[in-house]
């Protein structure tokens, strides 16, 4: 009785997916026919919050339907994520997943519920973000070569500052002393601009930060930008090298936004989001925007983010445990 009993459960709960299976195909059909949720990993203000409206007034045009932007702020990013991952499968809920909520979080966060491999659905990446490896412009540090020259010198009296442990400015100073082969300590602070303030103020020898936060301070003339993460120029910054122009050959490390949707999302409607993103993304006036923002428009398909994903995984689980950073 007890068998017959558990196989009639079971029986009803296949039943009951395929219906709801059989429902999210059928609205794929229609879709889109009212708004969508666009949750955004950050506050108001912010770099993320800024390029997640420009872009979503553009799709809405697109779309023929409201994409309305939602704050779901904390865990750097992760609490959007998580939110897009537990949504229904119907193309009505979509987010911004940050580069470390899709990759370093899954080493750094023992806590977290979703896993990026396979609780989200790619969409497209959307932007890069220049990070910047600045010294104070009167330290006597003219090019990386000089840097890399100093620290081997006096390793034990060499740091740099970033926003924080296990941030993306953090892995990418880690990286950058495996590659180039020399060492410095890390000073964590909560955010580019305190690192900044205490790099102006003479307690760093570096600090790797966003351009954003950087840029008065490079323009003002006080911080000098030695070279910049990404494997090529950023239109945000681009008379700055890269780190690999300027002499660490090999060198690359992205921060980036990427567009996600709940896992088991029609393809139809992601290759329906994938090609209107896209175009807005490569539209001349959304792209001035975006790069005077601060940020680089970078569509792909959704094959490349997701192989971006899991290759960034890899790398940043390997560089994690080499720098001995603390887990969350």
């Amino acid at each position: 009785m007890a068998d017959r009993r558990e196989f009639i459960i079971k029986a009803g709960a296949a039943l009951a997916a395929l219906g709801t299976g059989s429902s999210v195909l059928a609205q794929a059909g229609d879709f889109p026919n009212r708004a969508i949720r666009f949750y955004c990993g950050f506050p108001p203000g912010g770099v993320a919050d800024i390029v997640a409206r420009i872009i979503a007034q553009p799709l809405s045009e697109k779309l023929g339907q409201p994409v309305v932007v939602d704050n779901r702020s904390g865990a750097g990013g992760a609490i959007a994520v998580e939110t897009v991952a537990k949504a229904p499968p119907d193309g009505y809920t979509m987010g911004f997943g940050v580069s470390g909520a899709l990759t370093s979080s899954v080493t750094l966060n023992p806590k977290l519920t979703y896993d990026p491999r396979r609780d989200i659905t790619p969409v497209t990446t959307v932007v890069m973000n220049p990070i910047v490896l600045v010294v104070p412009a009167d330290s006597g540090i003219a090019t990386l070569r000089d840097f890399i020259a100093q620290a081997k010198s006096a390793p034990t009296r060499f740091n740099y500052g970033t926003p924080g442990p296990g941030t993306a400015m953090n892995l990418a100073g880690e990286l950058l002393k495996q590659v180039a082969g020399f060492e410095m300590s890390h000073v964590p602070y909560k955010g580019s601009a305190p690192a900044a303030t205490d790099l102006l103020g003479g307690h760093l020898k570096a600090a790797i930060i966003d351009y954003t936060t950087a840029k008065p301070h490079i323009q003002g003339g006080r911080l000098r930008p030695l070279g910049q993460t990404t494997a090529t120029r950023s239109a945000v910054v681009p008379d700055v090298p890269t780190l690999a122009e300027a002499g660490v050959a090999g060198y690359e490390f992205s921060s980036w936004f990427g567009l996600v949707m709940p896992p088991g999302t029609p393809a139809t409607i992601v290759e329906r989001v994938n090609r209107d993103v896209v175009a807005v993304l490569r539209d001349p006036g959304v792209r001035q925007q975006l790069v005077a923002a601060g940020s680089d428009p970078a569509p792909s398909t959704p094959a490349e983010m997701r192989a971006r994903i899991e290759r960034e995984i890899t790398m940043t689980a390997k560089l994690i445990k080499d720098a001995n950073i603390p887990i969350q």
